[in-house]
């Protein structure tokens, strides 16, 4: 008698789990009711022949951003969980966990630097209007385009100053020119010098890692000579603020550097919320020297970069 109704609560388990029958269609195949199969299918968890596990993809977020910050010291890392590993599906994702966490802390009087690109503009369109008073959003770097390429520079900052009825200082310049001088004299007018010096004392800077390579929206706005981007493509992992880095965090060419316009990265180390942004198995390397540099503080990714990172660590020790 036992063997049978075990052979049952193992049936019942079977058509019901694995083939997905409903209680119904279980009992009419075993010839019982549907309250016996109920039981049957309760019997079974409590005697362990059924174990239902739940896969919660949080719980994992949660392990990996716990990971993340005591092994590189961060204050704060977020990590979205994606079905799969595509840039654009990425940038969505960490886009709006981004918007949420902004939106969290930002707090009156508050000074927000925003740089720009696709990664940026995720963000800003997932950002919920949220009531404070006398914030500032300043634009961290020039995104004026000799191309017909968008940059998204003006609906990100205008996404950003909406979300917060803030005021909006915006860099009207491209992100690098031609030679050091020009780079100086647009500095020594006051206005722009008032703008970066806004930008250098925000407290809160939120950007992301470009990529070195020809299909990146930097290197498609006509800023760079072919020397330039020899250069970037031999010696940089990735930019933020259009400042080319190695893979320790160190500008990679002092005299591309210095053609720059906008914060600089050592700036980036004294925020109190310094905020990157970035994702996806193109910028491994750049969100990698970043950390390693001590230029974020937060670190907002996906979990399949978050476990590459870890990996890049464990066998760098």
């Amino acid at each position: 008698m036992e063997y049978e109704k075990s052979k049952k609560m193992v049936e019942a388990a079977k058509l019901y789990y694995q083939m997905d029958f409903s209680q119904m269609e279980v009992a009419k195949k075993l010839g019982v009711s549907r309250p016996t199969v109920s039981r049957l299918l309760q019997q079974a968890k409590e005697e362990g022949i059924v174990e239902i596990k739940i896969m919660d993809p949080s719980e994992n977020c949660r392990v990996l951003e716990t990971e993340l910050e005591e092994k590189f010291s961060l204050k704060k890392v977020i990590v979205a969980a994606v079905p799969i590993y595509e840039e654009k599906i990425v940038k969505q994702a960490i886009g709006k966990i981004a918007a949420d966490y902004i939106s969290s802390i930002v707090k009156d009087g508050d000074v927000i630097g925003v740089t720009w690109g696709t990664t940026l503009y995720q963000v800003a369109k997932h950002l919920e209007h949220k009531s404070v008073r006398d914030v500032k959003i300043v634009q961290l770097k020039g995104g004026v385009s000799h191309s017909q390429k968008k940059t998204y520079a003006s609906e990100t900052l205008h996404a950003f100053e909406k979300a917060f009825d803030a005021t909006l200082y915006q860099l009207p310049l491209p992100a690098l020119v031609d030679h050091v001088v020009v780079k100086q004299a647009i500095e020594a007018d006051r206005h722009i010098r008032s703008i970066l010096t806004i930008g250098k004392e925000a407290n809160i800077a939120v950007y992301t890692v470009g990529v070195p390579q020809t299909d990146s929206l930097l290197l498609q706005l006509g800023y760079f000579t072919e020397e330039d981007k020899k250069v970037i493509s031999e010696h940089s992992v990735g930019d933020i603020a259009s400042r080319f880095f190695n893979k320790e965090g160190y500008i990679c060419n002092e005299e591309l550097n210095a053609r720059t316009i906008g914060i600089e990265l050592e700036d980036l180390k004294h925020k109190e919320q310094s905020i990157l942004v970035a994702g996806g198995l193109k910028k491994v390397d750049g969100i990698w020297g970043a950390i390693k540099a001590k230029l974020c503080n937060v670190l907002i990714t996906d979990t399949f970069t978050a476990k590459i990172l870890l990996d890049k660590e464990e066998n760098n020790n």
